[in-house]
């Protein structure tokens, strides 16, 4: 069995992923110029068409653009790049009419008829995974902390799953699809879950289980690289991190610090709970599953199983108590303001909410959704 080696990274150090969906400022709809796009970056940079771009990248779906940052200690200057990137990114757009957008799913576009980018690894995951993986046209916001000890790294996994319902109702943002209410306030949570390697991860005692577990579907071809393995949480041994990749696409920067700043200040508490000979509490399989759909279903209306014991509360309660119990680590880790956010987020509300909001003021017109998240867009890069 091979060993994975887990990188040498800084305690709580952060990176930030921010997928955003290229839509034509005349029509709303989606619009496949990636390629395009990154070919111009490219050229603005004096870099070779060869060469990834190193700050934003191609995804998927050739609608798609990811953004990316390195790695910070703190919230503020992770925003701070993301914001300089964006503003790249929005020079080169602006002149071809293509607008930037970011939300869990598009709402009217037609899932199946968008172009797949030309890459062997994105030509597989479409031949295996067929009619679902065609359903892909979904967008998210991760983030990455980074870990001292490889020990670590799979207990705050499970800690950081107790917290999906959370992130989940907090980032939600995909009620529509394909052109139809769902009923739900993230779609793409439930749909990104169909592929074989997606969705909530396995409980492992050791890393030498991991391992096990890895080593398995490398021998029997589920995947052909650890980076196909698309948990919710999964640790990044290469980078020596733990990804949080729960969350629905988000307009707001304001928005992404904050859940940023949840996500360290959750993981550092973690770390310094295992560092003093604790135990991270694992929720039972059937909780896990259920609290997820919870906060797919519900958002910020979700009540939450909170422990193995079946205790519940309404998500935004326990966010409250949760912020106000984590303060004093926001503060020591320089994001206290940022994770204030997650309480100014709460009672604003969720993107979810506005897109309803927004559809039924304008007579139903899915456009003036995607305009309304345009126009939040471009605030980021100004």
């Amino acid at each position: 069995m091979q060993k994975i080696k887990f990188a040498d990274s800084a305690q709580s150090t952060i990176g930030v992923e921010w997928e955003i969906a290229l839509v034509d400022h005349e029509t709303a709809d989606l619009c496949s110029v990636a390629e395009r796009v990154l070919c111009k970056l490219k050229d603005d940079a004096g870099i070779s068409h060869e060469e990834e771009h190193p700050t934003i990248k191609p995804e998927l779906l050739m609608n798609t653009v990811e953004v990316v940052t390195g790695v910070h200690h703190t919230v503020a200057e992770a925003a701070a790049e993301l914001r300089e990137n964006v503003r790249t990114l929005s020079e080169v757009t602006t002149p071809m009419g293509v607008d930037l957008y970011c939300a869990g799913s598009h709402p009217f576009a037609a899932p199946t008829s968008q172009p797949v980018t030309d890459k062997d690894r994105y030509a597989n995951l479409i031949d295996r995974t067929q009619w679902w993986g065609r359903q892909m046209v979904i967008y998210g916001v991760h983030v990455h902390v980074g870990l001292n000890d490889r020990e670590k790294a799979l207990p705050i996994t499970d800690g950081l799953i107790n917290y999906q319902p959370h992130f989940q109702a907090l980032s939600a943002s995909s009620p529509y699809w394909g052109g139809e209410d769902t009923g739900y306030a993230s779609q793409r949570a439930l749909m990104f879950q169909q592929l074989p390697t997606a969705g909530i991860p396995f409980h492992f005692n050791t890393w030498s289980e991991y391992e096990a577990y890895v080593a398995d579907m490398l021998y029997t071809g589920v995947i052909d690289d650890i980076s196909e393995i698309r948990w919710d949480v999964r640790p990044v041994a290469r980078l020596g991190t733990v990804e949080m990749r729960i969350c629905d696409g988000m307009s707001s920067l304001e928005d992404i610090s904050a859940i940023t700043a949840l996500t360290q200040c959750l993981v550092h508490d973690m770390s310094l709970s295992l560092e003093a000979g604790n135990k991270i509490p694992v929720m039972p399989d059937w909780y896990r599953v259920e609290n997820k759909w919870r906060a797919a279903r519900y958002g910020l209306d979700a009540i939450i199983i909170l422990n193995a014991q079946g205790d519940e509360m309404l998500v935004t309660d326990h966010l409250r108590s949760e912020v106000k119990r984590l303060t004093p680590i926001s503060e020591q880790l320089g994001c206290a303001d940022e994770l204030q956010g997650i309480i100014r987020l709460i009672e604003r509300g969720a993107e979810y909410q506005l897109q309803r909001e927004v559809f039924a003021a304008s007579g139903g017109d899915f456009r003036e959704i995607v305009r309304n998240n345009v126009s939040r867009m471009l605030t980021q890069a100004n």
